[in-house]
């Protein structure tokens, strides 16, 4: 039998947004190969203490006080060449090594990022010499690409087809796949909308409309929700991630209302996505693509900002969600979204799962 291989993936607990799929990529490598040796850690975390306070804890700052900072740090990034030259060397300099260092104490045969700043490090070990094993980046957003995808990288995992032009223009030599196996497990499996609401304690009939702001709750949750309420007879569950301060605002903005309820971060969001009707999110991300497969009709709506500015362009080019700017718009959207109910996405069922790319890569 061939020898255990040795997976490594590397992640940023920045929301949950990457270490998500972090973990379901790990719990498939172990379901198709019981024998692989699996290991995710935290990039900024190897990167060195300076690294991660800064990323992690002047993300988290910026996402939530400073939003108009994180829009003109894009906005440079993005337009102004030099600016992109100097954030992705001193991330390289800064914390190359440590990172490095893991990379090897661990001997993988193959290294995965799920985050696109450890992604851009990585494929320039690659490009130096540094790396001799494949490298794979696991792409969960639609558009916005430039970090997750890196011409040093081996292999690009997309969860959107829509995806493929973006990054073959980024990186033309790699091998790109679009996957199944990133999003919560079970969101491509049958379900029973009322039982679903059953377990979640919904009512049977009536629209459902959730929101979110993923798992820091970004966004304005508050006023989406209010929006959602406009609609007769909906009942609202605001789904509040890690973000604990977040969901005491809106418990005590909605006290007294039993059409609102609030949930933290849970483990069984495909269950509610079929419970759900609608969902507004603010954050892009793996949350849409899951509505898609549950058929809950997706409204981008409450953070239209940087990277999210540009993946909303590309939801509405092709028909993935509905992209609200104002309160008239959004309730127009819910109105809409329930007169047309979407039906389940079921296309990724046909695709391999993102595991066993990653584990033939590995053997490679």
């Amino acid at each position: 039998m061939a020898r255990a291989p040795r997976i490594l993936i590397v992640s940023a607990d920045i929301g949950e947004g990457h270490d998500a799929p972090a973990r379901v990529l790990a719990a498939g490598i172990r379901a198709e190969r019981p024998d692989a040796e699996v290991e995710i850690i935290d990039g900024l975390d190897a990167m060195g203490s300076l690294v991660a306070r800064v990323v992690r804890d002047g993300t988290e700052i910026v996402f939530g006080r400073l939003a108009f900072l994180y829009d003109l740090e894009y906005w440079l990034v993005v337009h102004f060449p030099p600016a992109r030259w100097l954030a992705g060397t001193l991330m390289y300099l800064v914390g190359g090594r440590g990172l490095l260092h893991a990379i090897r104490a661990f001997k993988p045969d193959i290294v995965v990022s799920t985050y696109p700043g450890t992604t851009d490090v990585i494929g320039r070990f690659r490009l130096d010499g540094y790396l001799s094993v494949p490298t794979c980046s696991a792409i969960t957003d639609l558009a916005a690409l430039r970090y997750w995808a890196h011409p040093g990288v081996d292999l690009h995992l997309i969860t959107h087809p829509e995806s493929t032009e973006e990054v073959r223009d980024i990186a033309p030599a790699s091998r790109i796949e679009w996957v199944q196996g990133l999003t919560s497990p079970g969101c491509l499996d049958p379900f029973d909308k009322r039982e679903a609401r059953r377990s979640f304690g919904l009512p049977e009939e009536g629209p459902v409309v959730l929101v979110s702001g993923g798992g820091w709750a970004v966004g304005d949750l508050i006023g989406s929700a209010e929006i959602a309420l406009q609609v007769e007879d909906s009942v609202v569950v605001c789904m509040c991630g890690r973000n604990d301060r977040v969901r005491a605002e809106i418990d005590a903005r909605f006290a007294g209302e039993p059409r609102v309820r609030t949930v933290g971060f849970t483990d069984r969001m495909c269950d509610l996505l079929a419970a759900g009707d609608v969902l507004i999110h603010s954050t892009a991300g793996l949350t849409v693509l899951e509505a898609l497969m549950r058929g809950t009709s997706p409204i981008s709506y409450g953070w239209g900002m940087a990277h999210i500015r540009t993946n909303n362009r590309e939801f509405a080019r092709h028909g993935l969600a509905d992209v609200a700017q104002t309160p008239d718009e959004l309730r127009a959207a819910i109105e809409g979204a329930l007169r047309n109910p979407r039906q389940p996405d079921l296309s990724a069922r046909q695709r391999p799962t993102a595991a066993s790319v990653v584990l033939e890569a590995a053997a490679a």
